[in-house]
């Protein structure tokens, strides 16, 4: 057996290890021209001495929406002065005030005082700004739904799109963006807010498979040696990635494999670094997933863990018959409960021969027991007995 060569202690498997944060902007967008096209339209009546126009941007997690709104906010400070663009992360911002600070210190240059500033002041100090540069300010609200829960979605809104109103500056543009497919962000905006705001839907959908690998490859080319990572392994990579549907989990998972190479003196990322990796980036992907199912729900992911665990037939009416010992229901809540599982990501339908279907698990299947056992519930596999409630 061959053994690649070991790394010397002061050497690195990583070209570029900022390529791999969540905050880095690629110069190519792979994948989001026509997002990308949209958004360009509707800020250009803003570099015509206009105002921008205002959008909604929606999708599943991990399908481009902030890097897309990062891009085209960088070029548009590198090419204009003509609009102060104003990124405000709402999960850490998200009071009256703390939005209104961000924005201040995006469009003024610096930090407003920590005390002394009142809200009028900090928005007559934004306005003033744009007064005097003759500028037009366009705001993206990322993950605005944490604005809704904290009860302050529609007065944000109100005061952006109408700081025209009492300062002599362009009306504002705002992209609100949410990851919630729930959620329509423009039905939550009252009457006053939405006579200014009429914003534009943009949807981002989950990137193929291909689409992944691609994304990946350029990642890998511009943040690592060459040959650090395999291509097998790269499309393996891609392929969970595909599954959980969140291009930051194949990056995730990426940076984490070539770490745990490189922690072994290794300049070369192999199939056991990309499993012990995946186990660690996926997890939280599937507690979350586990969390929004109901307690019958996980019973049955649970005991389907066990079954897949010990190697049984996963045919879904033989799943069925067997589960009766353990989990009294019908066929129909079965099938509700089974379908449950397959739009939250843990399971996947696969058809078979004839009318038949296979449920095959999307991760390993003591992780999945792990994520849907609750206190009050043994879990384990193998040989553990759920017990699912009617």
């Amino acid at each position: 057996m061959t053994h690649s060569p070991l790394l010397r202690s002061d050497q690195t498997l990583f070209r570029d290890p900022d390529v791999f944060e969540l905050t880095f902007v690629p110069e190519h967008l792979h994948h989001r021209d026509a997002q990308v096209k949209e958004l360009a339209f509707l800020i250009s009546p803003a570099l015509r001495g206009g105002s921008a126009l205002s959008a909604v941007l929606r999708g599943p997690p991990g399908t481009g929406k902030t890097t897309t709104v990062r891009r085209i906010f960088r070029e548009v400070r590198e090419e204009t002065k003509k609009i102060v663009p104003a990124y405000v992360n709402c999960r850490h911002d998200h009071t009256l005030l703390a939005v209104h600070r961000s924005i201040f210190t995006q469009v003024v240059g610096y930090a407003p005082p920590s005390s002394g500033r009142y809200l009028d002041e900090i928005k007559q100090g934004i306005a003033t700004r744009l007064h005097d540069h003759d500028a037009a300010l366009v705001v993206c609200l990322d993950d605005a739904d944490d604005l809704i829960v904290a009860g302050t979605y529609n007065t944000l809104l109100y005061q952006i799109l109408r700081l025209y109103e009492k300062w002599d500056v362009r009306k504002a543009g705002v992209f609100a963006v949410t990851s919630n497919l729930d959620l329509n962000l423009g039905a939550e905006a009252d009457p006053s807010v939405w006579s200014v705001f009429h914003p534009t839907e943009i949807t981002f959908l989950p990137y193929s498979r291909t689409e992944i690998r691609e994304i990946l490859a350029d990642r890998a080319q511009q943040g690592l040696y060459p040959r650090v990572v395999p291509k097998p392994l790269l499309d393996r990579i891609a392929g969970i990635a595909a599954g959980e549907q969140d291009i930051r989990i194949g990056i995730d998972l990426l940076r984490a494999a070539v770490l745990l190479a490189e922690k072994d003196g290794r300049r070369r990322v192999t199939h056991a670094d990309v499993t012990a990796a995946a186990r660690a980036v996926t997890a939280p992907a599937l507690r979350n997933r586990a969390a929004g199912l109901s307690e019958a729900e996980r019973a049955l992911a649970c005991w389907i863990a066990e079954r897949s665990h010990d190697g049984a037939d996963m045919a879904s009416g033989t799943v069925f018959e067997a589960a009766q010992e353990y989990l009294p229901v019908g066929k129909t809540t079965y099938h509700e409960h089974l379908n449950a599982l397959t739009r939250a990501g843990i399971v996947d339908l696969v058809p078979q021969k004839g009318r038949g279907r296979e449920v095959r698990l999307r991760y390993d299947a003591g992780d999945v027991a792990a994520a849907c056992s609750s206190p009050d519930r043994t879990c384990e596999t193998p040989n553990s007995t759920c017990e699912i409630p009617n």
